[in-house]
């Protein structure tokens, strides 16, 4: 099975006015193909740090990060910018479309930036917003439409390209818990189809469902195995 997430020794420290914020320290994290990992941990654990040196977003002060086949820590931003658009599809808590688009044109943007699926971009978004449900909804503007079809209209947005890799920054903390197991069943499902899935969320239900926990704490990965325990103990509760 291929490695499709790869840091190694990983620190970020960011400076402020007051002195350094040790976000990270020494992470090794591996993520193999299809493999769905969810990252738990309080506030300000290191979780979106995390997220952001797996994205791209954000560079380790220390360290190497490799994913989807490729040495971040080596590439510039604007290759790393293209790069993220055709192998990560991220989902935000907040949704993040365009007001100012319809949601069909919110799944066309990624592969019009891209440059990918040309003369076919109209079919590809149909057939995503059919997967997710949402083709009778697709010439609305997601100020039209509820919190669980914008948020599904996402994973349409963040699959347009067909990435191999999927982050959820979490992608059901804004959802009610209907909404929020329809959304999982979806994930479930995207890995199943081989898809790779690394989730941060504060809900230990649906933590507790995933086949691999990884608790951020100071910086730092605990023991997955210890995680595992502890939150299948709370499910079973």
């Amino acid at each position: 099975m291929d490695t499709v997430i790869s840091l190694q020794a990983v620190h970020k420290t960011y400076k402020i006015r007051s002195g350094l914020i040790h976000a990270l320290h020494g992470v090794d994290f591996e993520v193999q193909q299809g493999e769905f990992v969810a990252l738990v941990g309080p506030s300000g654990s290191g979780k979106s740090t995390l997220i952001n040196m797996i994205t791209g977003i954000d560079r380790p002060t220390r360290g190497e990060v490799y994913v989807a086949g490729q040495r971040l820590t080596q590439m510039g931003e604007d290759k790393v910018a293209g790069w993220r658009g055709k192998n990560v599809g991220v989902v935000f808590q907040f949704f993040q479309l365009l007001p100012s688009l319809t949601v069909m044109e919110n799944v066309l943007m990624p592969m019009s930036y891209a440059g990918t699926y040309k003369g076919q971009r109209q079919e590809r978004a149909m057939e995503l917003l059919d997967m997710v449900d949402l083709a009778e909804v697709a010439d609305k503007y997601p100020s039209q439409v509820s919190g669980g079809q914008q948020q599904r209209a996402a994973i349409a947005r963040a699959l347009a390209n067909d990435p191999p890799l999927i982050v959820g920054d979490e992608p059901t903390g804004n959802l009610d818990s209907v909404s929020a197991g329809l959304m999982f069943a979806l994930f479930e499902e995207l890995v199943a189809q081989g898809k790779t899935m690394v989730m941060v969320t504060h809900d230990k239900d649906l933590a507790g469902k995933v086949p691999r926990v990884q608790e951020v704490r100071d910086g730092l990965l605990l023991q997955a195995s210890e995680v595992d325990q502890r939150l299948k103990a709370t499910h079973q509760a």
